[in-house]
């Protein structure tokens, strides 16, 4: 069962979709109930419906929403992608979330997936109302943003800031392609890479693609991005149990090195499992791959929310 709801989130809301078990009892016991945290650049009906549709199967309540300044939520300017705001958001939506009749305020948790994981992890440190931290391929976007600038992030930040200034004199704002439009694009620029070829099937052809995922970010927020350490503290703070889940087949990505650090990191590491056969953009969507991590995950909410 589907149900649209609105958040709250100052002067905007963020659109979200509350995932239902289809035999919920308002009357009976009040339900657990996870926010999911989703990839960069997609929203809620994509690879967050995937999770949170089958978590609902396991009588799981779960709420997936568009973030901040993305999809059909509110905030301007538009595509900005600003961790620091996508991790307040999982917290406005909790807020929301505690208020749905049915629904148990002390048994919250969280799904983070790419990303999405490490927003999850950076908003668990210090919103305790979390009470169970789920994470699938976890990823350091920081770290990652600061390892794609090939004369290094210092030197990045400061073209960042010309480019900056100009957006002021000009009052035109600049958007780069989160990938490439199109296969055909792709294949033109020459792109070889196993990973970003499969991110590309999922986010750019029917696939995967929604009309409201717009492959752009504002160039502005790349700075944020950089500057962004999702696990920062995670070793004093985040004292929720977590369970991991992870591709097989992660080099080279970087959610290999980001998911065994978290995991190193984490005081309270429960669970860790490993997809078999599977690659990254694979555990979006992939019912092989997708079904036993729900199910791992499913089992954690239960003993642990």
């Amino acid at each position: 069962m589907l149900r649209h709801i609105s958040i709250p989130r100052g002067p905007f809301a963020l659109a979200g979709d509350l995932h239902l078990p289809d035999d919920v009892d308002e009357a009976a016991e009040p339900l657990r109930a996870v926010v999911l945290s989703t990839p960069g650049s997609s929203v809620k009906e994509q690879i967050g419906a995937n999770y949170a549709s089958r978590l609902a199967t396991h009588g799981i309540a779960a709420l997936v929403f568009d973030p901040s300044h993305q999809g059909q939520s509110g905030g301007e300017p538009r595509d900005l992608e600003d961790p620091y705001r996508r991790s307040e958001d999982i917290s406005y939506a909790i807020d929301a979330l505690s208020t749905v009749p049915g629904i148990d305020p002390r048994r919250i948790g969280v799904l983070g997936i790419c990303a999405g994981g490490g927003y999850a992890i950076h908003t668990a440190r210090t919103d305790h109302r979390i009470r169970a931290v789920g994470a699938v391929d976890p990823g350091e976007i920081g770290a990652s943003f600061r390892g794609f600038q090939p004369d290094g992030p210092a030197a990045a930040l400061d073209a960042m800031a010309q480019a900056r200034i100009e957006e002021g004199r000009t009052g035109e704002l600049t958007r780069r392609q989160w990938l490439p439009d199109t296969m055909a694009e792709a294949e033109e620029s020459g792109v070889t890479d196993i990973d970003l070829l499969q991110a590309i099937r999922y986010y750019r052809t029917e696939r995967g693609q929604n009309e409201h995922s717009t492959n752009r970010r504002l160039s502005r927020g790349d700075a944020l991005l950089i500057g962004f350490d999702a696990f920062h503290l995670v070793d004093q703070l985040m004292t929720q149990p977590l369970e991991l889940i992870l591709a097989e087949h992660l080099e080279g990505t970087g959610f290999d090195t980001a998911g065994e650090r978290l995991w190193q990191l984490a005081p309270n590491p429960i669970d860790r499992m490993v997809i078999k056969g599977a690659r990254h953009y694979e555990m979006y969507d992939v019912p092989e791959y997708v079904d036993p991590a729900v199910e791992r995950l499913a089992g954690f909410y239960h003993a642990h929310l």
